[in-house]
């Protein structure tokens, strides 16, 4: 009974979950009585996710194969995003959310010609999530792909926004894994400069962005970068904006090989991650909800494995644990 009410807490809210309890399972558990239940179980979660990664933080050649392994897996990746939920007391707070996933070639049809192609897709994916900084989450996300073998995977890659503490936390973790911006937040500043350049909303600004997506995609963002200076000497009014852009894609322009990336068989978008950041949000910014910090930490475990699949196994590890 606890196992149901605690898996219900993590898809419903409380009292959501009192009413399937009660009209499918014909068991009478108020919502209070669900909550604490939660409360109860969600702190065991807690303990077993810290054990895990404490004894990931330990190993030896973090980010490497180390001694003793082989690359026998597919290609795997991490992909790390942030949301904000609201918090009593401390208002809205920075959630930090992190996927793994398996890479695979899957039939995709191609959005200009409209031919089926084998392209890489994000599969089997895990999360996990962190209230607060990014060093936990960078612990916790490296604790979830040393579980899931990462160290024996062909090739890795990491992808992301335009985030810093994403690039630290690769660093820190993922160092010799390939890095990627995901495609649609490029574009989004490729956009963005366009209309800076061309005025928002004209066909100038449309036409300019169609022309340099596919420089983009090639590869050459520098080149972009270099335009968009010159382009900030030639309109004061707009220079500023032109300028910031510019220092974007001169910046990331390691990590924008985006026709390498395909190529060599990596995805190239993070909605993967950012699907589960929305999802960690359904469950945690409904209508009127207000989280006490406590409550939402403990929850937070659960809805991880719930999104990952893998309930059950979690289940299962906190209720073998020996008491806190």
């Amino acid at each position: 009974m606890a196992k149901f009410a605690v898996w219900l807490s993590g898809l419903l809210e409380f009292e959501e979950a009192e009413r399937v309890l009660n009209q499918v399972g014909h068991i009478p558990l108020s919502d209070s009585s669900i909550w604490r239940r939660t409360q109860k179980w969600g702190e065991s979660l807690k303990a077993v996710e810290a054990a895990q990664r404490a004894t990931a933080t330990a190993l030896p050649g973090r980010g490497a194969l180390i001694r003793g392994e082989e690359r026998q897996q597919p290609e795997m990746g991490v992909a790390m995003d942030g949301a904000k939920v609201y918090v009593r007391g401390e208002e809205w707070k920075d959630l930090k959310v992190g996927c793994v996933f398996d890479i695979e070639a899957l039939p995709t049809r191609d959005e200009h010609t409209g031919e089926l192609v084998d392209m890489a897709h994000a599969v089997r994916n895990t999360y996990v999530a962190h209230l607060g900084g990014p060093e936990v989450l960078g612990e916790l996300v490296w604790a979830e792909a040393r579980r899931r073998q990462w160290t024996q995977a062909r090739d890795t890659i990491v992808l992301g926004d335009g985030a810093p503490w994403i690039w630290n936390l690769a660093h820190d973790h993922f160092f010799d894994s390939r890095q990627g911006v995901d495609w649609y937040h490029a574009t989004e500043h490729l956009a963005h400069a366009g209309h800076l350049l061309k005025g928002e909303g004209t066909p100038a600004a449309q036409r300019w962005f169609k022309a340099q997506k596919t420089p983009l995609f090639e590869g050459h963002a520098d080149r972009i970068a270099d335009q968009l200076l010159k382009a900030a000497q030639q309109h004061p009014p707009a220079a500023d904006g032109l300028r910031r852009e510019a220092g974007y894609f001169q910046e990331y322009a390691h990590r924008m090989q985006y026709q390498e990336l395909r190529e060599d068989g990596f995805p190239i978008g993070s909605g993967m991650v950012e699907s589960g950041c929305k999802r960690f949000r359904k469950r945690f910014t409904g209508a009127g909800m207000r989280w006490s910090r406590p409550c939402i930490e403990r929850l937070l475990p659960i809805r991880a494995a719930i999104m990952s699949r893998r309930f059950d196994q979690a289940w299962q590890a906190a209720y073998k644990s020996p008491p806190n």
